[in-house]
């Protein structure tokens, strides 16, 4: 056992990329429950992004087409979802269960095409100055583009939900759909917005994974990615700012589990690795069962169907 070749500097690099996707994801899925709307599908849309991504990337040989490419894919995946959900008023867990598998099992069939081959080199975006500074430098000013764009859509959103007025809309929606219905509110048009940003950004989630930290397809690429989102949204108790400290939280679990692997810690590595899975399973049962302190956060309307003739 090994511990001083862990670089605590390099830890909290990777930590920043590792959770990237996660963060992606959880926050689209976050904009769609404060609207009312609890998409299990995330998975689905995530590795649906990560193949349509990949193979928009391949074919035109630009990473950046392929992220806008994974992006389509996710909100095409989501649109299906919306329609179904929305205007069919289908159950909204078992539709985003079944999405879920519609995409493993569309990514797997379409991902056969491209095993072994290597995607186009995504840069990393040095900044100058800023990236030489000790410490800080490596840590926050050496990464790739998608990671500020993340933290930047972190802002966004939380700028979005409580400082304009449509993010109050989206919000009062996901509050008493019944209630902005009655003001006047497009409920079902506010709700396929969010819906299909949340796609979008889970596509691009599912690209960052098998387009800059793989990079190639792997099937199965996301490894859960999806369902840690979902379980990061309501241990940030539907807030942007502590979804960006979960999604820190579980990147560094991730990477922890390999440096302490390269070290030979007589721990298990099993043990570190279903950790993250573990905790989804028992922030699900949370949500399914209704109790606690992180239920009493959630939006009055999540999960409940709209009928505009109540």
């Amino acid at each position: 056992m090994n511990l001083s070749g862990i670089s605590p500097v390099l830890l909290l690099a990777s930590l920043m990329v590792a959770s990237t996707p996660i963060l992606l994801a959880a926050l689209g899925e976050l904009v769609a429950e404060r609207s009312g709307v609890l998409n299990l599908g995330v998975e689905g849309m995530m590795i649906t992004g990560a193949i349509t991504g990949f193979a928009v990337a391949v074919a035109t040989g630009s990473p950046w087409i392929g992220f806008v490419g994974a992006a389509a894919g996710g909100a095409a995946l989501s649109l299906l979802f919306a329609v179904l959900v929305l205007w069919l008023r289908s159950n909204q867990v078992a539709t985003g269960l079944a999405l879920t598998l519609f995409g493993i099992g569309l990514a797997a069939l379409v991902g056969q095409a491209y095993v072994g081959v290597r995607a186009p080199v995504f840069a990393r975006l040095d900044l100058p100055v800023l990236g030489d500074l000790p410490i800080l430098g490596p840590i926050l000013f050496r990464h790739d583009a998608v990671v500020y764009l993340g933290l930047g859509l972190v802002a966004g959103v939380w700028w979005f939900l409580h400082r304009t007025r449509a993010g109050l809309r989206l919000r009062a929606v996901g509050e008493n759909h019944d209630a902005a219905h009655a003001l006047g509110y497009k409920v079902q048009l506010i709700r396929l917005g969010a819906v299909l940003f949340g796609g979008a950004l889970a596509g691009l989630g599912g690209a960052y994974l098998s387009l800059v930290r793989v990079p190639q397809w792997t099937q199965g690429v996301t490894a859960g990615a999806g369902w840690i989102a979902l379980a990061i949204v309501v241990f940030a108790s539907w807030r942007p700012w502590r979804l960006l400290l979960g999604a820190w939280l579980f990147g560094g679990i991730s990477v922890l589990q390999l440096n302490l692997q390269a070290a030979r810690v007589p721990i298990p590595v099993e043990v570190l690795s279903m950790a993250p899975y573990v905790v989804t399973i028992l922030v699900l049962v949370l949500i399914s069962s209704g109790r606690g302190r992180a239920a009493l956060a959630a939006p009055g309307s999540l999960g409940q169907p709209f009928h505009a003739a109540r």
